[in-house]
């Protein structure tokens, strides 16, 4: 049971939408909190995403990931430093793409019941890392395969890590055992409350 399912209980149609809203304007604002690196920016987007999908769910997480990706594609500045759509045919377009995942990974584990905050930050350590794969993939051949040129796609694969990897692995590792301790705390609440 997920920590919205027990705070709200069954779910209408229109509450579903309004949670799914409010996740992408969590995730956007949390993007604009960002540190500039090339590549790519640090931002605080992995910890709102795990969070989102942790709170919603596995399917209600990765539909509130398609939605916010949809926002961006239409032009809304929702993605890091106020980018939209354009991101995509930069060197994020992947991490973009593997959000979806992020979330879907993060709300299974919660579908499932796990709630102890150990298993939850190692869960969120594994989908985080799991990012990377989209993300690395981006610059080293897919989106040239699309006839689309990025940052990077030049770069053998240990240069490629250390410009799209390396420098943020310890604080995804950070970020994922917040998202955790976070939702694990808050599933404490609910459940003291309920009891």
């Amino acid at each position: 049971m997920t920590p919205t399912t027990m705070a709200l209980g069954q779910m209408s149609l229109a509450r579903k939408a309004a949670l799914v809203l409010a996740g992408t304007v969590v995730i956007a604002l949390a993007a604009q909190v960002s540190i500039p690196f090339i590549p790519v920016p640090m931002t605080l987007q992995t910890l709102a995403i795990l969070g989102v999908g942790f709170a919603l769910g596995s399917r209600l997480g990765a539909v509130t990931l398609l939605a916010y990706l949809a926002e961006g594609a239409m032009g809304l500045p929702v993605f890091a430093n106020f980018g939209n759509g354009a991101a995509f045919f930069g060197p994020t377009g992947g991490f973009l793409v593997g959000f979806v995942g992020l979330a879907w990974m993060a709300g299974l584990a919660t579908d499932r019941g796990i709630t102890n905050p150990v298993k939850l930050s190692l869960v969120a350590i594994a989908a985080s890392l799991l990012l990377y794969v989209p993300g690395l993939a981006w610059p080293m051949g897919v989106a040239s395969a699309m006839g689309i040129s990025v940052w990077g796609a030049d770069l053998a694969f240990g240069p490629l890590t250390e410009a799209f990897m390396t420098p943020f692995l310890l604080g995804d590792v950070v970020k994922a055992v917040l998202a955790a301790l976070i939702v694990s705390g808050g599933l404490g609440w609910l459940k003291s409350r309920k009891g």
